[in-house]
């Protein structure tokens, strides 16, 4: 019987084609590009995509303007007066949400759902019509198809997010901040292994597992029924695991000046320019519209579409990722025309697929149309007759054959990845399913203990730096694990089965002694708890109530009632809460509650959940954060394998943080 390596490695030289083999994808390593210049070597183009040439682009685009590409001689412009039309079909920050298994709704299907889009336009092209499909980064980091990944060289299964790309026919990609997450050395595997069409970044250098010119690129130019496309990769500065200890020579530069330096000389050999940028909306920082959240950009895609548009002679287009900024949904916003280079960027975490319809013209200025293609989610409790029926996902909204052929054997191996063993439990900690249902709306946990600090711990690793505290829902423990013996991946995703990620969030000694006030409120009180009509604790109580680790300590104050209770004897990574008022903390937390909790109402809505007089919640919705990508399932498990075991030594124990009296 072959092992999981076997199968998968089997599964992507199917995918692949026969007949890939008889043709190097990636070239040999360059001859040294001369300063100032590019050199331009013929390669291979995904033999499922739209290029019928390509050319790499290999040099270093931040030592200065480039004035010349030299080696291979570049296409000249097309004879044909006719026009082209191009749809340029993209998405960004997909996070490896290739599929997604839900035992209640059923399965979603995200990335066939992109295929069949794509396919339905390939199939309505005419001849002179070029359908694109390109990719802003950020393919990995963000669901249960990471454990294919693994954490190393070793680990390695295969990777997930580039072997569907290479078999949907993926044009291009650029490298986004999360594909650093698991270091250079992994991601060089994946590319080297998986992917089989090019990957750019511009401003990228100094690793010493990845090579420019040999791994990835800063640019290319593909041909397709006679249009030259070239395309520049950028990848942010400031969210990239840079400088770590296995990978110190890693570092990234200014977009603006890779772009700057590019751009005159490649854009006179091209038709269009397509800049990748995996960067940001907006200018710099502040809140972007859609975005939803502050954080700093460095550069964003408005400066970078600037210094397209100052330095192109030919038509260009910012195809933008990193924000997860859902642009254009009614139509090219003029906002998103900067200097005549439109921005487009298609959400993330699989929400929309973005279209670009292009036509260009010989001599005259290309009408350009964007939209965006919503994603749709399964729920196959919704009945026919339901409103909300239609905007699900059904069997016609996905490409039912590409699953079966190339994510159902990706889901196969997952499986034998689930059974992987990651750790032992000694000691006997009180962390049956029944006693972490019976602990974790009521009182300080055992387990939601060991969770919060171990997020604590691996903050350490974290390109942001140490968090002062971590916290996570009541509700978020779907489960407990073994008392004893050993510990599988698929045990620990009973408990943590949401992909959510790493929010960090600022919050001011005042604001967390407010947050924990509210916290106060949300409680199981013990007179719940008894009588018919007790709160069933084994269900899902909506009330929000959290956890946190242990830089965070308090009592809880019962007080007669919900709307009395409060918080006091805070203290704050040692300090009493008075000394402390107006500091401000990093506090770590998962997505679903920095969004708000949704029903559990960390937004300012009345607290529910059986919770009476309408009180109104604390809103952890509204404060400035950043999403690290980070799946926080992942960074528990990453802690886990650290430890020589899970036992009341190593965290699963109470240490008196929350005090209910």
């Amino acid at each position: 019987m072959a092992t999981r390596r076997e199968f998968i490695k089997l599964s992507l030289t199917s995918l692949l084609g026969a007949g890939l083999g008889a043709v190097p994808f990636f070239p040999a390593r360059p001859a040294q590009a001369a300063p100032g210049s590019l050199m331009a070597r013929a390669g291979t183009p995904n033999p499922n995509g739209a290029f019928d040439q390509l050319y790499w682009l290999s040099g270093d685009a931040l030592a200065g303007p480039v004035s010349a590409v030299t080696g291979a001689t570049l296409p000249g412009e097309s004879s044909a007066s006719k026009s082209k039309m191009l749809h340029i079909m993209h998405f960004n920050d997909l996070h490896n949400m290739i599929s997604l298994p839900n035992t209640k709704k059923g399965t979603t299907h995200p990335f066939s759902q992109m295929v069949a889009l794509v396919e339905a336009r390939r199939a309505a092209a005419g001849p002179d019509d070029v359908v694109l499909l390109l990719d802003a980064g950020d393919d990995h980091t963000g669901s249960v198809f990471d454990e294919l990944v693994g954490w190393s060289t070793d680990e390695y299964v295969v990777d997930p997010a580039y072997t569907v790309y290479t078999a949907a026919g993926l044009d291009c990609g650029a490298l986004g901040n999360h594909e650093f997450d698991r270091g250079a050395a992994v991601l060089r595997k994946g590319i080297r292994e998986a992917a089989r069409f090019p990957l750019l970044s511009a401003n990228l250098f100094g690793s010493a597992h990845l090579e420019s010119g040999q791994d990835y690129y800063p640019a290319v130019i593909g041909v397709a029924k006679g249009v030259r496309i070239g395309l520049i990769g950028l990848t942010t500065p400031v969210d990239t695991h840079t400088k770590t200890e296995k990978d110190p020579g890693l570092d990234v530069g200014s977009p603006v000046q890779a772009v700057r330096n590019l751009v005159p000389e490649l854009s006179r050999h091209v038709d269009l320019l397509v800049v990748l940028s995996h960067c940001g909306y907006g200018l710099s920082d502040g809140r972007s519209g859609k975005a939803g959240a502050d954080r700093f950009l460095s550069e964003g895609d408005k400066l970078i579409a600037e210094a397209v548009s100052q330095a192109a002679s030919c038509p260009a287009l910012v195809i933008g990722g990193h924000t997860h900024t859902a642009l254009n949904e009614d139509g090219l916003a003029p906002e998103n025309v900067v200097g005549g280079v439109p921005i487009v960027q298609a959400g993330g975490r699989a929400s929309h697929m973005g279209e670009v319809t292009m036509r260009l013209q010989p001599g005259g200025k290309p009408k350009v149309e964007a939209r965006l293609h919503r994603i749709k989610k399964r729920d196959r409790r919704v009945a026919e007759a339901d409103p909300k029926y239609a905007g699900l996902e059904h069997e016609k909204d996905f490409d039912a054959g590409f699953e079966a052929a190339h994510v159902a054997p990706l889901m196969t191996n997952l499986a034998g990845r689930m059974a992987g063993e990651i750790g032992t439990v000694t000691g006997n900690p009180p962390v049956s399913t029944a006693e972490v249902f019976a602990a974790r709306y009521t009182r300080e946990m055992e387990l939601a203990n060991f969770m919060n600090d171990a997020l604590a711990a691996r903050s350490a690793t974290f390109p942001e730096g140490r968090v002062d505290v971590s916290l996570f829902n009541a509700t978020g423990f779907a489960s407990g694990i073994p008392t004893a013996g050993a510990l599988t991946f698929q045990d620990w995703y009973n408990v943590m089965p949401f992909a959510d990620t790493v929010v960090l969030v600022a919050m001011t000694g005042r604001q967390i002694a407010a947050m924990l006030d509210s916290n106060a409120k949300r409680l199981v009180r013990p007179e719940e708890l008894k009588g018919d009509k007790r709160v069933d604790v084994t269900g899902y109580v909506s009330r929000g109530f959290l956890h946190f680790s242990s830089g965070l300590r308090y009592t809880l104050n019962l007080n007669g009632s919900a709307a009395g209770a409060t918080a006091s004897g805070i203290v704050i990574q040692g300090a009493p809460l008075k000394d402390v008022l107006d500091k401000t903390f990093r506090v770590a937390m998962n997505s679903y509650v920095a969004a708000g909790g949704y029903g559990e109402s960390w937004n300012g809505n009345p607290i529910g959940g059986g919770v009476p007089g309408g009180i109104a919640g604390f809103d952890i919705k509204s404060l400035a954060k950043s999403d690290t990508g980070l799946v926080y399932r992942n960074e528990i498990i990453a802690h886990i394998k650290s430890l020589p075991a899970l036992s009341p030594a190593t965290g699963l124990a109470l240490d008196g943080r929350l005090k209910v009296i």
